[in-house]
């Protein structure tokens, strides 16, 4: 059974049909990848999964548990956390605590400050920013504001991340550092759905990829099926 499945999910933005009676389904420990022309529906696809869009028809179930019509922090505290595409961090508040906020408030469980402060000072290593700890989330580089946003993240605990664009904007090494990064949070445990423009990273760390155009899905398959796909190569990928 997948941890995360949808049936005929549809979102409407005025008579536009954003995503289009989709069903898909991601299995624990995988990673899936989400790809498709800008507009096609993918991150309105993750603000469904998260709550912070209502579907107007079909259903989303995490671990079997009905989520869509829920209220955002309910379904992060069931296990399910997100990464967004255009970078969103507390920018004057230092990296560690903008860390710490995921560990107090992103869970179902209490902590005491103190062992927040531990288990975020320990997420900031994993994404390798406890050197800037104490550094204003708005003085770090796009990368490492990206790198905090997964810390952030990860410090709910989430069984699911959603990662919306973590390699936009990344230069080749960031980006080689970026799909590592992934790999090892999926050696955690920690199932990973992923929105992603950088071919190469999706075609390396997925195993498997669901592409969208115009709301609808309109291949899904490996790596390999659907880099030879004749309709994602017609839509998307190119010659």
């Amino acid at each position: 059974m997948p941890i995360l499945e949808g049936e005929g999910v549809t979102k409407y933005f005025g008579g536009l049909a954003a995503v289009s009676r989709l069903d898909f389904g991601v299995h624990q420990g995988e990673v899936v990848g989400l790809i498709g022309p800008n507009g096609a529906g993918k991150t309105t696809l993750f603000n469904l999964i998260s709550g912070a869009l209502v579907p107007k028809a079909g259903v989303i179930r995490f671990q079997d548990r009905k989520v869509n019509g829920l209220k955002p922090n309910r379904i992060c505290r069931m296990g399910i956390a997100r990464t967004f595409q255009s970078v969103k961090v507390f920018a004057n508040m230092p990296v560690l605590e903008n860390v710490l906020l995921g560990s107090l408030f992103g869970t179902p469980i209490r902590v005491s400050s103190a062992d927040a402060a531990r288990e975020a000072t320990g997420f900031l290593e994993f994404v390798g920013l406890s050197a800037v700890g104490a550094t204003p989330a708005k003085d770090l580089t796009l990368a490492n504001q990206k790198r905090l946003e997964v810390g952030r993240a990860l410090a709910t605990k989430p069984e699911l991340l959603l990662l919306d664009e973590l390699m936009a904007g990344l230069n080749h090494t960031e980006v080689a550092e970026a799909m590592e990064l992934v790999t090892r949070i999926r050696d955690k445990g920690i199932t990973i759905f992923m929105i992603e423009h950088v071919m190469k990273a999706i075609m390396s760390v997925c195993d498997r990829i669901i592409v969208l155009n115009y709301g609808e899905k309109i291949a899904e398959g490996t790596p390999q099926e659907i880099a030879t796909s004749k309709t994602v190569i017609e839509v998307y990928l190119g010659e």
